[in-house]
C-alpha cells in the first residue's frame, strides 16, 4: 500500500491466531509470540516512514503488542512521539486491537526525580507518555529495573495508583531480582492489581532468568514472561559471524563492546550457526525458536530494522524445538 494513503489494516491479520499468539499467564491477556520493541529504529534520528511500513507490516500479520519506554529513541522520548505519530496517521481506529506497553526507570530527565523508581518519578513519567503517544492510558505499564534505594512498598503503590487512576490496564516488572519479584507479586495481588508480566533478557547466550529461578517462578503464579534482546543485540544473528562489521553497534561501542565477541564466544557462534544450516534455518530464525520453546515464555520482542527483517523474524513461529548441546 502507498504509504501516503490512508491505512486499511490486512483483512486476514488474525488467520493464524491459534499459532501465533500465548496466553499471558493466568490473565485473560493473549500476547503475540512475537513482539515489536522500539527500543532502536523509532526514534526522531530514524525515517518516520521506514518506521511506518514496519509496523503496518507487524499489524498486518497479527502482531498487535508495541513495547516502548519513556527514553526509548534518539533523542529520549521520540520512539513514543513516533508512536503519537503512527496513532494520528494510522492507528487510531485499531487502538483497541493494540496492546501498547510503555516503562519508567531508567535516566530519563535531570534531577533527582528522573530516574529510578519513586512514586513521583513513575507518575510523572506516565503523564508525558501519555501525552507523547496521544492515548488516553496504556495497556501495560513497567517499573523498567529494580530500584535499591526506594522502598518497594512506594514502587509498587505508585502501580497499583496507575491501574485504579485508569491510566494503565496491567503492571509489569523488568529486570526485578527473584526476591523482589516474590514480594511484588504478593504486594499486587494483595492490592486486586496481580503481576501481569516480568520482562527479562533470556537468549542462547544470556540464561539468566532460567539460572536464578525467575522463569520458574513467573510460570508456577501465574506470571507471564517476555524475553527483550533475544538474538542478543544481533550477536544471534548472521551479522557477526565474519567479524565486526563497519558502522555496527559493536565498531561503535554502542550497546555491544569488542569484548563481547571473545574468541570463544565467536567460536561458540559459529558452531550454532552450523546447528541452525542443519536445520534449514537461519541463526536468528533458530535462536528465536529456542527462546520461544522454553517453558513459560509468553512472547519475544524484537527489535527491527526493516521489513524484510520482521519477515525473517516471524519464521520463527513455525520452527520446530530444540535443545543446544554444543
Amino acid at each position: 500500500m502507498d504509504l501516503k494513503g490512508f491505512y486499511v489494516a490486512d483483512a486476514r491479520r488474525y488467520d493464524e491466531a491459534e499459532m501465533m499468539f500465548h496466553r499471558c499467564g493466568n490473565s485473560g491477556i493473549s500476547l503475540p509470540k512475537i513482539s515489536l520493541g522500539f527500543w532502536h529504529n523509532f526514534g526522531g534520528a530514524d525515517p518516520y516512514e521506514r518506521s511506518r511500513a514496519i509496523t503496518h507490516y507487524a499489524f498486518d500479520h497479527g502482531i498487535v503488542h508495541f513495547d516502548l519506554a519513556n527514553n526509548y529513541g534518539s533523542p529520549y522520548g521520540s520512539a513514543e512521539e513516533t508512536m503519537g505519530r503512527l496513532m494520528d496517521d494510522d492507528f487510531h481506529p485499531y487502538r483497541d486491537e493494540l496492546f501498547i506497553s510503555t516503562k519508567a526507570g531508567y535516566d530519563m530527565w535531570e534531577g533527582p526525580y528522573g530516574n529510578w523508581g519513586s512514586r513521583k518519578y513513575l507518575m510523572a513519567s506516565l503523564d508525558q507518555s501519555l501525552k507523547r503517544m496521544h492515548l488516553d492510558y496504556v495497556d501495560l505499564f513497567y517499573s523498567h529495573r529494580y530500584d535499591p534505594y526506594t522502598p518497594l512498598e512506594e514502587t509498587l503503590q505508585a502501580l497499583v495508583d496507575v491501574v485504579k487512576s485508569g491510566k494503565a490496564l496491567y503492571v509489569g516488572i523488568s529486570r526485578w531480582p527473584l526476591e523482589a519479584l516474590k514480594y511484588a507479586d504478593r504486594y499486587l495481588r494483595e492490592r486486586d492489581v496481580p503481576l501481569l508480566i516480568y520482562q527479562g533478557r533470556l537468549n542462547l547466550l544470556d540464561r539468566g532468568p532460567q539460572e536464578d529461578g525467575v522463569l520458574d517462578y513467573c510460570s508456577e503464579h501465574g506470571i507471564g514472561f517476555i524475553s527483550f534482546s533475544p538474538l542478543a543485540q544481533g550477536l544471534l544473528s548472521d551479522r557477526y559471524l565474519d567479524g565486526i562489521p563497519s558502522g555496527s553497534r559493536m565498531e561503535k561501542e554502542k550497546s555491544l563492546k569488542r569484548s563481547d565477541l571473545s574468541p570463544e564466544r565467536f567460536a561458540y557462534l559459529l558452531r550454532l550457526n552450523n546447528r541452525a544450516i542443519e536445520r534449514h534455518e537461519t541463526l536468528a530464525e533458530m535462536a528465536l525458536a529456542w527462546v520461544l520453546n522454553q517453558k513459560g515464555i509468553t512472547s519475544v520482542l524484537v527489535g527491527v530494522s526493516s521489513v524484510g527483517q520482521l519477515s525473517m523474524n516471524l519464521k520463527a513461529i513455525h520452527a520446530a524445538p530444540f535443545e543446544v548441546q554444543l
